[in-house]
C-alpha cells in the first residue's frame, strides 16, 4: 500500500498542535528577524529547547543584533549561554560571527544555503532552519527526527541525514519544505521517540509501516511487571557519557527514563560521586555504584541498577588500572555484570603497550569469574574497531590508535576463545557505529566507529535475547548501546 505523504503530514498538523514548540520555531513566531533565528539556531545544537529557550532570552536580552554582540567579548558570551551543549565553541562561533557578517554579506544575515554554511557553526541543517524560519524561503531542514521518521515510514530510504534532504528535494511537494522539520521534531519528541516510541497511542498507527520500530510499552501496569518478572528480561545499557555532570545538565535523568534500563553502565563519568548534583548521585529507581578515578575530572565508571547487588569488585587488583577507575563489577544471582573503560592508545600509540596489558588482565580476571560457573556480561568503551565493518573509513585508519594490528588481533583471539559480540550475534551489516568525532560533522554524516560493546561468555549465548545501538541517543560524543538478557 503506498504511503500517502500528504494525508499523514495534515494529520500531523492537527496531532501536534498540543505538543511543545520547538524553540526555533518559537522565536521565529516571537520575530521573523534572520539574526535571531540563526543565533537560536546555533545555540540549540546538542541542547534541550528549555535550556536554548532561556539562554537565548538572556543573550539577546544583551545583543539583539549583530552590531550588540560584537560588542561581547568571548568570556561574556560564555557566561550568557551556560550551560547550552558545547557552550564554549558557540562563543567562540558567535564572537566571530558579526566580522563575517560585516565583511562577507555586508552586516546581514544570508539567506542562501551555501552562504550560510560558510558562517561559524552552521551546518546544512542550520542553514536550512535559518532559510525557512528567517526568511520564509522553501527549505528542508533534516535533523535526526527528520530522517529517522522518514525511514520509519519508508517514504525515503537512506542512510544520513543529508541523503535524506537530497531525497526529500526530489520527492516531496513543495509546500512541505518549510513545515516538515517542525512537524517532525515536535512528534518526535512527543510521540515517535527514537527510545519508546508511544505506537500504541500514535494517530498514524494504522497508517505507518514502523520499519526499523522496536515500541515498548511505557508506564507498564502491575500485569505487565509480572509478565516481565515471568519473561525474566533484563534490558542493560552501556554509555560513554564523557562527563557526567555535562550530561547531567542535557536531560541525563529524563533520558535514562526514556532508556527505561535494568541496569545502565557508564564510562568516561570524569567525576567524583560528591561532584554530582542529588538527582544524578541518587537517581530514583536505582542503586548507585561509583568507581571514580583518583585523577579528578579524568575517566572513571559508575553503575546504576534497579536490583540491588550481591557483591561489589572494585577495580581488578592492578594499580595502574584500578587508579583510573576503569573497571567495576556486580554479582548477582547466577550472573556477573562487569563494566570497563579500556584505555586510550592515544594519537602517538604512547599507551599501546599499556592498553595491551590492561586488555590481558581484563581477559584474565573475567575468565576468573567464569570459573564461579556464573554467566559473564562484560560490556563498556573497548576503545577498539574489531573489523572494517566497524568503523566508516577503515583504510584511512589503519595503524591509528583503536584500529592498530595488535589491538584488533586482542580482539580476534579474545573473540576465537568463546567470547560472543551480542550486536554482531543479530547484526552483521556495516554502518553501524557508537562513537563519531565531534569534527566535521561526523556524527550527521554517519563518519563513526563501532568502539561500544557487549560480550557474554561462550556458556551463555542462549541467555542473549537481542542487542541493538541506539544511534539516535544524543548528550554525548557516544551513543548508548543495549543488552537484552534472559535471567532466571
Amino acid at each position: 500500500m503506498p504511503f500517502d505523504i500528504e494525508q499523514v503530514l495534515q494529520i500531523l498538523e492537527q496531532e501536534v498542535q498540543s505538543y511543545q514548540v520547538p524553540v526555533v520555531d518559537l522565536i521565529a513566531v516571537q520575530t521573523h528577524d534572520p539574526f535571531k533565528v540563526l543565533v537560536a539556531t546555533i545555540l540549540s545544537a546538542r541542547t534541550r529547547d528549555e535550556v536554548t529557550a532561556t539562554a537565548a532570552a538572556r543573550l539577546f536580552a544583551k545583543a539583539p543584533t549583530s552590531h550588540a554582540l560584537a560588542a561581547l567579548d568571548e568570556n561574556t558570551l560564555q557566561r550568557l549561554i551556560f550551560p547550552v551543549g558545547f557552550y564554549k565553541s558557540k562563543a567562540k562561533y558567535l564572537a566571530a560571527l558579526p566580522a563575517i557578517l560585516d565583511q562577507e554579506f555586508g552586516g546581514q544575515v544570508p539567506e542562501e544555503i551555501e552562504q550560510l554554511i560558510t558562517l561559524p557553526g552552521v551546518g546544512r541543517k542550520t542553514a536550512n532552519l535559518v532559510r525557512a524560519q528567517g526568511f520564509g524561503k522553501h527549505a528542508i531542514c533534516v535533523d535526526t527526527h527528520v530522517h529517522r521518521i522518514m525511514n520509519i515510514w519508508g517514504y525515503v530510504q537512506t542512510a544520513t541525514p543529508l541523503q535524506t534532504e537530497m531525497a526529500l528535494r526530489d520527492k516531496l511537494p513543495p509546500q512541505y519544505w518549510i513545515r516538515v522539520n517542525s512537524l517532525l521534531v515536535a512528534f518526535g519528541q512527543g510521540t515517535c521517540r527514537p527510545i519508546g516510541p508511544h505506537c500504541e497511542i500514535c494517530l498514524l498507527r494504522s497508517l505507518c509501516p514502523q520499519i526499523g520500530v522496536t515500541p515498548r510499552k511505557r508506564n507498564p501496569t502491575r500485569s505487565d511487571k509480572q509478565d516481565a518478572k515471568q519473561a525474566g528480561i533484563k534490558r542493560m545499557i552501556s554509555w560513554n557519557v564523557n562527563g557526567l555532570r555535562a550530561v547531567a545538565k542535557n536531560g541525563f535523568s529524563e533520558i535514562v527514563q526514556d532508556l527505561a534500563p535494568d541496569i545502565l553502565a557508564l564510562q568516561e563519568i570524569k567525576a567524583l560521586p560528591e561532584q554530582l548534583p542529588d538527582s544524578v548521585r541518587e537517581l530514583a529507581g536505582f542503586t548507585c555504584y561509583f568507581y571514580p578515578a583518583l585523577k579528578k575530572g579524568y575517566s572513571g565508571v559508575a553503575i546504576y541498577s534497579r536490583q540491588t547487588a550481591d557483591k561489589v569488585y572494585y577495580g581488578i587488583g592492578d594499580r595502574r588500572f584500578d587508579d583510573e577507575g576503569r573497571v567495576l563489577t556486580l554479582e548477582f544471582g547466577d550472573f556477573y555484570f562487569v563494566n570497563c573503560y579500556f584505555p586510550n592508545s592515544r594519537h602517538d600509540l604512547s599507551r599501546l603497550e599499556l592498553k595491551q596489558e590492561f586488555n590481558r588482565a581484563v581477559q584474565g580476571f573475567i575468565e576468573g569469574l567464569v570459573a564461579n560457573n556464573k554467566s559473564v556480561v562484560i560490556c563498556g568503551d573497548f576503545n577498539v574497531a574489531h573489523t572494517e565493518k566497524d568503523l566508516a573509513n577503515p583504510a584511512a585508519n589503519v595503524n591509528n590508535a583503536g584500529f592498530t594490528p595488535e589491538e584488533r588481533q586482542w580482539m580476534d583471539a579474545y573473540i576465537a576463545g568463546g567470547w560472543i559480540d551480542t550486536f554482531r550475534h543479530y547484526n552483521q551489516e556495516p554502518g553501524h557505529y557508537s562513537w563519531w568525532s565531534y569534527r566535521s560533522r561526523a556524527r550527521e554524516r554517519n563518519i563513526g566507529w563501532r568502539i561500544d560493546y557487549f560480550f557474554v561468555d561462550p556458556a551463555s549465548r542462549a541467555r542473549i535475547v537481542s542487542a541493538e545501538i541506539l544511534a539516535d541517543v544524543q548528550g554525548s560524543d557516544h551513543c548508548p548501546v543495549v543488552l537484552d538478557f534472559r535471567v532466571p
